[in-house]
């Protein structure tokens, strides 16, 4: 016998705006990093990527869960700057393989993915409010 509660419209909304705050967290730690320096190509920030990945309960019905933040393999862009404090001894250093442009649209989808969301729970909060005047 199967336990489990079955997912409700508000689990699903709400895991689902859960992965998107993950999402947006990511782009704002990318977009924070960027422009950032490092001394070497291998401790330059590289931007972080949620990976999401679909669960379901029964056929139907799924939601989303983050299954991993990985790091993305753009490489960082080699400077030649000697008088920068982190130069190593070639006077290069090496900045955050992050495109901000890419991740203000991920910021702008991601924003949007979230505000759907809220208005899929606004509408099965005002469909269940209004069912339930009907047995008044």
């Amino acid at each position: 016998m199967n336990t489990t509660k079955p997912l409700s419209l508000f689990d699903i909304s709400g895991r689902a705006m859960s992965a998107q705050l993950v999402r947006l967290n990511t782009t704002a730690s990318n977009l924070a990093n960027a422009g950032s320096i490092s001394s070497s190509a291998e401790s330059a920030f590289r931007a972080l990527k949620p990976v999401f990945r679909s669960v379901s309960d029964r056929p139907g019905v799924a939601t989303v869960q983050v299954d991993r933040v990985v790091a993305s393999t753009a490489e960082p862009t080699k400077r030649h700057e000697p008088d920068h404090p982190l130069a190593d001894k070639n006077g290069d250093v090496w900045e955050a393989g992050v495109d901000s442009a890419q991740e203000m649209v991920e910021m702008i989808e991601t924003a949007r993915q979230y505000q759907n969301n809220v208005q899929v729970l606004q509408t099965a909060k005002t469909l269940t409010l209004d069912t339930l005047r009907l047995g008044q």
